[in-house]
């Protein structure tokens, strides 16, 4: 699990050097060896509830982490973030055998763990979140949290029925506007897609089918159309990456709820993003963006401080299909989102 585990830091530092021309943020391997040793220690009697070594869980935290490109504490917190509340650790022995910070990390993530919420009453959810966000003071310790929601998420069968369907209540109105929030879509789309499986197993099937249908099709025409941008980019000197994707199913089913509609009467059924290298561009490409096809209202009034903005747009070749766009230049702390 160590081998696997450093091998997705490998692959990420070599994706991060691709896009920070050649510098590294470099993990300290040594030191994230020696938290997973000390996890392996601790948890080494523990079984989850699936029958695995417990283990694999906090492992599968950190990589998770690793693809939010953070930090080495923050990888060793990850690996050690459930060795306080569920072992016989202690947070001075973490102290002393770890560099800075890192106690202060799992100290945040036990008590964040130790506050339960039961009120499905919106206003407390909020109150919920920014309590989180208030305890937690370094927001690594949100990161490893929801880090630690979405493992447990996708490892959610072994639980069961009833807890099953608490912890994606739970995710749908703490974790996920929470990602949402921090601007970590992609963590976002999937802590909702596997609570929504977990409580509307029937609608999820139905929908990723439907999805599937049109998968071919849809492929084709972002292919198309983000050609056609990228060289209308070109033309007025912004260089861009442009990435689409189908809108994810817990997306397409709160669409289909609110608005009445059943699916063959949801049309953006694909994003795509662009992503720029300054504010400047940003605004650059959206000019050209709208210049090729006609927004709605409400995106014009969403414009914020990244750019972001959505459209309906009709295709450059084909004027009955419709999707979604998004520029945006790069997170102002160095770090892309997510791609979706």
């Amino acid at each position: 699990m160590l081998d696997d585990l450093i091998a997705v830091i490998d692959q990420f530092e070599t994706q991060i050097a691709g896009i920070n021309g050649g510098r590294q943020a470099l993990i300290d391997r040594a030191e994230v060896a020696s938290a997973f040793v000390f996890a392996c220690r601790h948890h080494a009697d523990q079984k989850r509830q699936s029958g695995h070594e417990f283990i694999t869980h906090p492992v599968g935290v950190a990589r998770i982490c690793v693809g939010m490109s953070l930090d080495t504490a923050t990888l060793c917190a990850a690996l050690l973030h459930d060795t306080v509340e569920d072992t016989s650790a202690s947070l001075a022995e973490i102290d002393e055998a770890f560099s800075p910070g890192v106690s202060k990390l799992v100290d945040g993530v036990t008590k964040l763990t130790e506050i339960t919420f039961e009120s499905r009453d919106e206003r407390q959810a909020e109150n919920y979140r920014k309590m989180m966000v208030a305890m937690a003071k370094d927001v690594r310790v949100i990161l490893i949290k929801l880090a630690d929601r979405l493992h447990n998420m996708r490892t959610l069968n072994s639980l069961p029925k009833q807890k099953q369907i608490a912890k994606s209540r739970e995710t749908l109105e703490i974790y996920a506007p929470l990602a949402h929030r921090l601007g970590i879509h992609a963590i976002k789309w999937e802590l909702e897609d596997l609570a929504f499986a977990t409580l509307h197993p029937r609608k999820y099937s139905e929908i990723k089918h439907l999805v599937a249908q049109q998968r071919a099709e849809r492929d084709t025409y972002v292919d198309e159309a983000g050609g056609f941008l990228s060289e209308e980019l070109k033309k007025v000197g912004i260089d861009a990456e442009i990435a689409g994707r189908a809108k994810h199913f817990y997306s397409i089913y709160t669409k289909m709820t609110k608005k009445g509609r059943e699916f063959n009467e949801i049309f953006d059924l694909t994003a795509m993003r662009v992503i720029v290298g300054s504010v400047k561009d940003c605004y650059g490409a959206i000019g050209v963006i709208h210049s090729l096809w006609k927004p709605p209202a409400r995106a014009l009034q969403g414009l914020r401080r990244h750019a972001q903005s959505e459209h309906v747009p009709g295709a450059p070749h084909d004027g009955d299909r419709s999707g979604r766009q998004a520029a945006r230049d790069p997170d102002p702390h160095g770090r892309d989102a997510p791609p979706g």
